[in-house]
Parts: C-alpha cells; structure tokens; sequence
C-alpha cells in the first residue's frame, strides 16, 4: 500500500469518524449529591458512593501518608488537596493548593512534599500538609520536559527505587519523532538529577504502578486512533528492566503492524503486551490492590480506569476494570464497575484509582468532577 493512499484513507476515516463523534452527547453529572450512583453496577457486597465533590475535572490522584488526598486536573490547571481529618473516609473539604499550571494532571508525595507535573515540568511543593491554604513557591525539580501540548500532561509516581517516574507521550495520533524523549517513561532522581530514559515505544501512558512483591513495572497504553472501531486494543505492559521497547509508532497490541511504519521494523522485534485491553477505552490511571477490606480473592488484582472512547460507533470504556493475575501473568480481564455510560450518552469518565489506607478504593471523575469511594460493606442479609 503506497504511502499516498495511506493518507487518502486516514483521511477518509477521520470524516466518517467525525460524524460519529458528534452524534455522541455527553450529558454532564450534576452537583456531587445528585449524581446517580444507582446507575453504577458493582459485584455483589460492593457499594459506591461520593468522598468529594466540586474536584473540578478531578483526574491523577495521590494519597499522603497523613490521609491528605492530591488531586491534579487538566485544563482547569488546578490541582487540590482533600483531607480526611478525622478519619471516617470521607473528603472534608476541597482546597485548591495550586491554580494557573499547564494540566497539572499528575501528582506525587514523597517526603512531606508534593510534586506536581506540568506538560514541560516537574515542580515541588515542600511541607504542603502544614501549608494548605497558603503553600509555599514551588521549586523547579526539572524542566527538561518537551512542551509539546500533545499527550503531554502527565502521570507521575516513586518507584521501589526511589526514582520519580515521566512519562512522555508521542506528540501526535502516529509518528517517530527524533527527539528521542517522546513515546518513552523517564525516571530521575528526586531533585531531578539522573534524567533517564526507562523504556520506549510507548505511545502514551497514563498511569502505572509496581507489583507489590516483584517490585516490576506495570503500565497502561493508549492504542492509535483511526484504525477502525475494533483495532488497535489499548494495552496493559509490564517493564521488569531499564531497556525494553513495547514497539511504538511500528507495532500495536501483540501483532498489528502500523499501516505507515510498520514495514520499518517486526512486531516480533518488541516487548508485547500482557494485556490486550478494550479498543479505544482509554486506559488511565491504574494500580495494585494491596488494602485488606476486599474479599481476599481481589488481593493484587489490577483495578484500571478506563476514561472512554471518543471515536467509536458505540461507545466503550467509561467503566473500572480489573485484570487477575496467576503466577505474575494475566489470567483475565473484566468489569468492576460501570454505569456512567448509559446508551450513547455518559454522565461520567473514571481517570484514576488510588487504594485507601482504609482498604477503599478511590475513584476520580473528570466529566462529574468528583472522587467516588468504593467500599465493601458485604452482601446483606436477606432475613
């Protein structure tokens, strides 16, 4: 296939995809305490319900040792501290700890301070939980970042290394950049020393967590646009050493060669997936189960927020998945939670999970700009 009717086909896809995309409204949820949980759909003994609202376009989540939920966001440029004082798992009030950022979407806490991520910067914000309503200046950990708009906001963590954890997506839907940052996850050290590329062919990830006994990686991807309603799948990667590539622009899931660069390299060249996740779901924010208030069976299961499609005839995602693992491998991958889809239409978009130190796990919500708890109070009884 020449090069030339490659294009003429993308471009044809991108109109029948756009008119596809109109037709799918999204209807906002309302305020925090009339948003319809009763649509949300759990397995049996689980329950749902708001630890905070008003957390406008609520995305990365991080919890302090002290209880103190941070929150990032995007285009509102805000990120927000949420304590719990008094422990009884519920927000107590929301403060924006920091306003004006470029999509400040992730967020870490390490050592009483809180690191926040812009599109071309990491800053910190040292003694935040004894400065909530008037933290101090931040200062500048790096700014070797690319200011590429792009699939350029961040999630950001600490591994088991001590390290703080990039990543930078590819600046476009498909392409091989020659600024080698792009399409990778960077680590450095906490005061930005040490900048290193960790791994490569990433398009964009959006949320990864460490395996609570092997120490490895694991990461979510997003899969390209405009291959189809069914292709590529989104993925779920895992990255034991310094060095791997998982096969971006050239390779897609397990075995899908890209249409344009694709005859430049194998798939078999590259790290596949562990997982093969909904096409287009838009795999977000993931993380281990490591609390102890869910049944045993779901200790170190993966839970993954899955924000949406966009550009699918029918509307995938918007839902909270979680993939078992057996012997350290994927043994499935199903729903946990879902119901802010509802049709075509969505009053919702999970971006993050975070664990509790309750054992709850928190959900956060760009689309009804709150953080929901999700407990298990067991299956009540019928007599």
């Amino acid at each position: 296939m020449s090069r030339r009717t490659v294009i003429i086909l993308a471009a044809v896809a991108v109109l029948a995809f756009l008119s596809i995309v109109v037709a799918v409204v999204l209807q906002p949820g309302g305020p925090a305490g009339t948003l319809p949980l009763d649509t949300i759909t759990l397995p049996p003994g689980f329950a749902i319900e708001v630890y905070a609202g008003n957390v406008t376009g609520a995305r990365s989540m991080t919890l302090s040792p002290n209880g103190t939920l941070f929150v990032g966001s995007r285009g509102v440029g805000n990120v927000y501290a949420i304590p719990d004082r008094d422990g009884d798992g519920r927000g107590d009030e929301v403060i924006v700890v920091a306003s004006g950022l470029d999509s400040p979407n992730g967020v870490a806490f390490q050592n009483g301070s809180l690191y926040i991520a812009e599109i071309g910067r990491v800053l910190r914000y040292d003694d935040i939980e004894a400065n909530l309503e008037s933290p101090p200046d931040p200062a500048v950990v790096s700014d070797a970042f690319p200011d590429d708009a792009a699939h350029g906001w961040k999630f950001i963590a600490f591994g088991p290394d001590g390290k703080l954890y990039v990543p930078v997506g590819a600046p476009c839907n498909v392409c091989d950049p020659d600024d080698e940052r792009f399409g990778t996850i960077m680590r450095m050290n906490p005061d930005g020393t040490g900048l290193e590329v960790y791994a490569r062919g990433i398009r964009n990830t959006v949320g990864f967590d460490w395996h609570p006994e092997t120490g490895d990686l694991w990461f979510t991807d997003n899969g390209r646009d405009w291959l189809g309603n069914d292709a590529p799948p989104d993925e779920l990667n895992r990255a034991p050493e310094a060095g791997m590539h998982f096969g971006f622009p050239y390779c897609h899931g397990t075995s899908i060669p890209d249409p344009e660069f694709g005859a430049e390299r194998s798939c078999a060249e590259f790290t596949p997936p562990e997982q093969e996740l909904g096409p287009h779901v838009a795999a977000l924010g993931m993380r281990f189960y490591t609390g102890e208030a869910f049944p045993e069976e779901y200790r170190d299961r993966i839970f993954i927020a899955e924000h949406g499609s966009w550009n699918r005839v029918d509307p995938i995602g918007y839902r909270v998945t979680m993939v078992t693992l057996e012997d350290g491998t994927p043994s499935s991958y199903d729903v946990f939670a879902e119901g802010w889809l509802q049709g075509r239409e969505t009053w919702g978009r999970p971006v993050d999970v975070e664990v509790a130190h309750d054992g709850a796990l928190l959900v956060s919500d760009d689309r009804a700009n709150a953080v929901y708890r999700i407990t298990y109070p067991g299956v009540p009884r019928s007599d």
